[in-house]
């Protein structure tokens, strides 16, 4: 299975080490050291990756808004058949969340499907400076990917950064510039990864969504992170390191500019960005959802589609005001 895996990702992985390699020579024409050319090729690297993902991102925030923008509609299914247990309500309620994602054509794994469609990126960019090491000594298994020879993977996990190798980790190494080098990294890692995540959930969600068991459970996540990549961490080398603090600033960058210029409906940041632009005396523009105002179009008591009418009662049906008549033979 794990071949098979890498067998996928291989081809992401050559092409990943192409670009790797092309930003350390413009480095190196440029006059770094070596360390430090190697260094920054992984950043040009995470920069490559992400704004090739950049389509990706936006497609997933937009999928994200209109997700916002139909919850009144389901928290009114939900209301509706709440407490109904039995299977012809499960059925009805079901049937009337489908119809609700059709008329607005919102699908809720259409926001999970680019994160899923990211994840090949990063497991072969994490692969490729994971495995520079063995490749380095040349481990069997561990060959030449695309100008990344094992030569090569010899000289990046020579260079040196702070007096540091790349290939160095906090528990493989006893030198102590390796240990506070590694150590500043994690660190960074877990405040851009916080700061991330604190101003998502206190700046860009409605007050609504905070108050229930899936934001109090995120809450919980928030201050666990940093444990995470404390232990995690402190296994990887410096490579994956400057990898993960790279794709975590352009992260926390990305969502401030989301934050500031697509606010959640109904949050914090829509009331700033709203006042911002009436100082400017502009009109926001509203995101709608097409389909999502048929809801509201049929009264309460009106039959919905596929609802049958009740028949009126004979008594009923006299008290109703007849039609007047004309006249025959035009009298």
């Amino acid at each position: 299975m794990i071949d098979f895996f890498n067998t996928l990702l291989y081809p992401i992985k050559f092409g990943e080490a192409w670009v790797m390699y092309a930003w350390h020579w413009l480095f190196d024409i440029i006059g770094l050291p070596t360390g430090w050319a190697w260094a920054m090729s992984i950043v040009g690297l995470t920069v490559v990756v992400r704004v090739l993902l950049i389509p990706l991102f936006v497609k997933q925030i937009h999928s994200s808004r209109r997700m916002q923008l139909i919850q009144p509609e389901m928290q009114k299914i939900q209301k509706k058949y709440k407490g109904k247990r039995d299977p012809e309500s499960q059925k009805a309620q079901q049937a009337e969340i489908m119809d609700l994602y059709r008329r607005t054509g919102t699908n809720p794994f259409s926001s999970c499907l680019p994160i899923l469609i990211q994840s090949p990126f990063f497991f072969a960019l994490f692969q490729l400076l994971n495995n520079l090491k063995a490749q380095a000594e040349g481990v069997p298994g561990h060959n030449a990917i695309g100008p990344i020879t094992n030569e090569v993977a010899r000289q990046i996990e020579s260079s040196t950064i702070f007096g540091a190798k790349l290939s160095d980790a906090f528990l493989t190494s006893g030198d102590l510039s390796v240990k506070i080098l590694t150590a500043v990294l994690i660190v960074l890692m877990s405040a851009t990864t916080f700061t991330t995540q604190y101003q998502l959930m206190r700046k860009n969600m409605p007050a609504s969504a905070l108050d229930n068991p899936f934001a109090k459970q995120q809450k919980v996540l928030l201050y666990l992170m940093p444990i995470f990549f404390a232990i995690s961490g402190i296994n990887f080398p410096i490579g994956v390191l400057l990898y993960w603090l790279t794709t975590n600033l352009w992260t926390m960058g990305q969502q401030f500019y989301v934050i500031r210029n697509m606010p959640a409906p109904g949050s914090e940041a829509e009331r700033a960005r709203r006042e911002r632009l009436k100082r400017r005396g502009k009109d926001m523009d509203e995101l709608t959802v097409p389909g999502l105002a048929e809801a509201d179009a049929v009264a309460d008591d009106a039959p919905r589609a596929g609802q049958r009418q009740q028949p009126k009662g004979k008594k009923r049906a006299k008290t109703q005001t007849p039609r007047p008549q004309a006249p025959k033979n035009g009298r």
